[in-house]
């Protein structure tokens, strides 16, 4: 063989070892696992206007080699493309997986709040699960075009929301998060409930704030319909609720401190103005006093049917009440639950 050919030879060889050496290397900076975690799943969480940098500070925990990955992010062009949301990036990916992943896998969180007592409350509840803050999400859940176009007021504006648990993108906006509880909302509302709350002789409105009154009344589920059947009753014969939970709440709105803890209503609390008192002021607040519970609105509109026109606290069965059809039977009942609470020393 001339020395020619000899070269030829191992120019070629040369190439050949160089082409398996780059291939193995793209293959296993391409194909091969490249995950540090011993759990099946981890989820990373990119905030908006995040730049490659902080991508890569927030994977390389997960990472078994992260110049690997960067070299496959840059190649894959992902630096210019940098999606903000929630991944979930599975054991065992490889970087090409990852890059996917993170690139158009944005997904969905569950997110659950209970009932709050105010709109306030409620968007800080909800900012400690998504990247918005709670001012953002506040100031879209009052839009007053908003409320006017979707036929809520700035009261009735709570009702929106109904305790429960929901699917949303991490980084949705405070917009995107209020539009997605007024279609949860509307979906709440089938046909069956708005006739059943047409036949109860209540707007939706209405049914949610008597709804946050049985709310407030019983925290036992099985006693809320016969609870509601009580307010029914007094509406139809046109008696006010006179229902404590909304002079609370009055107290609490005059006074601007929803942090107060007010287990009796005193007298002088009756004399409030305001419209949340049902014993100053006939048929429902403007306004839910809290976020109801399904099982709150559903007593509203299964209601049971009955005589009672009057409830107290039954101190021998504690959660329950004492249920009246007359004035006389019902003074009877709560000299009961007088001497008891006064026996507590509960003053306020």
């Amino acid at each position: 063989m001339s020395n020619i050919k000899k070269v030829v030879v191992a120019v070629l060889l040369i190439g050949l070892v160089f082409m398996a050496g780059f291939a193995y290397y793209v293959y296993n900076s391409v194909f091969v696992s490249n995950t540090a975690f011993n759990n099946e799943e981890a989820h990373i969480y990119i905030p908006t206007d995040a730049q490659f940098k902080d991508v890569l500070e927030e994977l390389r925990p997960l990472l078994e080699n992260d110049i690997s990955f960067e070299a496959v992010a840059n190649r894959k062009k992902y630096p210019v493309n940098i999606k903000p949301g929630h991944y979930i990036i599975k054991k065992g990916m490889n970087n090409n997986d990852i890059v996917n992943v993170i690139r158009s896998g944005n997904t969905p969180i569950t997110i659950k709040f209970n009932n709050q007592e105010r709109l306030e409350n409620l968007a800080g509840h909800i900012a400690n699960q998504i990247e918005t803050d709670s001012s953002s999400i506040l100031a879209a859940m009052k839009d007053p075009a908003f409320l006017e176009k979707s036929g809520f007021t700035k009261e009735s504006a709570i009702g929106m929301y109904i305790p429960n648990s929901y699917e949303v993108y991490w980084n949705a906006s405070g917009e995107s998060f209020r539009d997605k509880m007024l279609e949860e909302y509307n979906r709440f509302w089938t046909t069956v409930r708005n006739e059943k709350a047409k036949a109860v002789g209540l707007s939706r409105d209405e049914v949610m704030s008597l709804a946050a009154i049985v709310q407030k009344e019983t925290a036992k589920v099985d006693e809320r319909p016969r609870v509601a059947g009580v307010y029914v009753n007094r509406i139809k014969k046109g008696m006010p609720l006179q229902a404590d939970p909304t002079v609370i709440y009055a107290k609490k709105l005059a006074e601007a401190n929803f942090d107060q803890v007010i287990k009796r209503v005193l007298y002088k609390d009756l004399e409030n103005e305001s419209p949340y008192n049902t014993y100053k002021h006939t048929g429902v607040p403007p306004g839910p006093i809290t976020m109801p519970d399904i099982t709150a609105v559903d007593a509203v509109l299964n209601y049971e049917n009955h005589g009672y026109y009057y409830f107290v606290a039954d101190v021998q069965n504690f959660g329950y009440h004492k249920f009246a059809k007359t004035l006389a039977q019902h003074n009877r009942n709560r000299q009961e639950y007088v001497r008891w609470i006064n026996n507590q020393g509960v003053n306020r």
